[in-house]
């Protein structure tokens, strides 16, 4: 009998083929809900997930006979990584599906920002002609800090280099990284250097507001702050009081502390309310991976990743 994969979660159609040929029986079910998961997950070797539903204790206690949970994209939070290690379940992601994709999105806010672009748009299209209100700041000779050189800060470093700035960058957990583009420092540095800081570290219990307003304040300079990392590693209320001080002097979001719109507590409503209006915060939906092309890769990638495992 072939070992079972369910995928709770839509994918591109190249990886159905692929764990079939890797030898797997593959139950494509996109639209089945968390009730229903525990029902079946017993019957299951692996399962593939995204964001549907937390993969915590009650979820792994269920697929008794799980041999691997694979996640499509990169972070890992909505894993109990712990539980799931203690029963040697082997945990599987994608960030090099979708590290370009972030990488350009990254970029795309940075350059936005600088440029004026959204602000300057909505007033043309007003009637306002405002060219010196406008004007831009170059990326020539400014400081770039990336902090986390995962595979994510290193795909934005790559797409910096053309542009002349200097790249310093800062991973806790990695180091021997330098290149001829990118030198490696501690995090003193960025806050002594840094005129731009763009996030790529993972939400954890340690990162979980890692940016508080102790840590804006280190910054020597006011700074242009981009997070395309994790919405949890910045608050609402860091974010609001350091616009309001000047410390930070734009922001480009992907991501934001709490992305369920519709369930925003009244303090979170309060403080949207006061970012949206502002000229120097850009917002996108969480997309900065989600790309045609990503959304293929990250299949593939997952498709190797299981076939490697050799379970079949």
């Amino acid at each position: 009998m072939k070992p079972k994969i369910l995928v709770i979660e839509r994918m591109h159609e190249c990886i159905i083929p692929m764990l079939e040929t890797a030898g797997y029986e593959v139950n494509y079910q996109p639209k089945i809900d968390r009730k229903n998961i525990l029902k079946i997950l017993h019957e299951y070797t692996g399962i593939i997930i995204r964001s549907k539903t937390p993969a915590d204790r009650e979820f792994i206690d269920h697929g008794p006979n799980l041999r691997f949970i694979a996640r499509a994209g990169a972070g890992m939070d909505l894993i109990d990584i712990g539980h799931a290690k203690s029963k040697n379940i082997v945990l599987l992601n994608a960030p090099e599906g979708n590290r370009d994709a972030v990488a350009e999105h990254t970029l795309a806010l940075l350059l936005n920002l600088i440029n004026h672009i959204r602000k300057a748009d909505m007033e043309v299209r007003k009637g306002i002609w405002d060219r010196e209100g406008n004007r831009g700041v170059e990326l020539l000779h400014r400081t770039v800090g990336i902090i986390g050189f995962g595979n994510m800060g290193t795909a934005v470093s790559q797409r910096l280099r053309g542009f002349g700035c200097k790249i310093i960058a800062y991973d806790k957990y990695k180091s021997g990284f330098a290149n001829e583009y990118v030198e490696e420092v501690q995090l003193n540095d960025i806050f002594e250097r840094a005129d731009i800081v763009s996030f790529h570290v993972p939400l954890t219990s340690e990162t979980r507001f890692y940016v508080n307003d102790d840590f804006i304040n280190s910054f020597k300079k006011k700074i242009i702050l981009l997070n395309t990392a994790r919405g949890g590693i910045l608050s609402l209320k860091t974010l609001v009081n350091n616009l309001k001080s000047g410390k930070i002097l734009a922001a480009g979001l992907d991501v934001l502390e709490n992305e369920k719109m519709e369930r925003l507590t009244d303090k979170q409503k309060k403080l949207m309310s006061e970012l949206t209006v502002l000229d120097n915060v850009l917002f996108t939906p969480h997309v900065a991976g989600w790309t045609t092309e990503s959304y293929i890769k990250i299949s593939e990638t997952l498709g190797n990743k299981i076939a490697a495992l050799g379970l079949t």
